[in-house]
């Protein structure tokens, strides 16, 4: 049986969808700065989020991105909180749908991002753990 996408289109969409975290703290530092959208709970929220991350719930994406990401060129990275949860994946479709054409998920999702030892925002303030050497035991890959 032959398959119209092949091993090239596939590993290139994933490319051009999907983001991680060390990547997307190189396009922050570097002045790309994607909006960031995080979909998690209330309660995950204010357990702690990304540094200048918009927070819109999941179940609300839908009726209110327009609010928060006007623009439907946006560069947007949507996130959940980690591999194990599937809201990041469920917002990007909602956006594609809608015509937004700049959505990459996070992989890892906030998990990763904390795992890896980039900052985060509390209700204490800004924090950095130290790398989880599981995630980031050296050079990124």
């Amino acid at each position: 049986m032959s398959n119209p996408l092949s091993a090239v289109d596939f590993f290139a969409a994933h490319l051009a969808f999907q983001t991680d975290p060390a990547d997307l703290a190189a396009d922050r530092a570097a002045g790309r700065s994607p909006l960031v959208l995080d979909v998690r709970s209330d309660a995950a929220w204010a357990q702690g989020h990304l540094p200048g991350a918009v927070h819109l719930p999941g179940p609300l994406v839908r009726d209110r991105v327009a609010d928060v990401v006007p623009d439907r060129d946006a560069a947007v990275v949507v996130h959940c909180w980690g591999p194990g949860c599937n809201g990041a994946t469920r917002a990007a479709l909602v956006l594609a749908t809608l015509g937004y054409t700049g959505v990459r998920e996070l992989l890892g999702g906030y998990e990763y991002w904390v795992r890896e030892g980039f900052a985060v925002v509390t209700a204490t303030g800004r924090v950095r753990r130290a790398p989880d050497p599981l995630t980031a035991p050296g050079p990124a890959c």
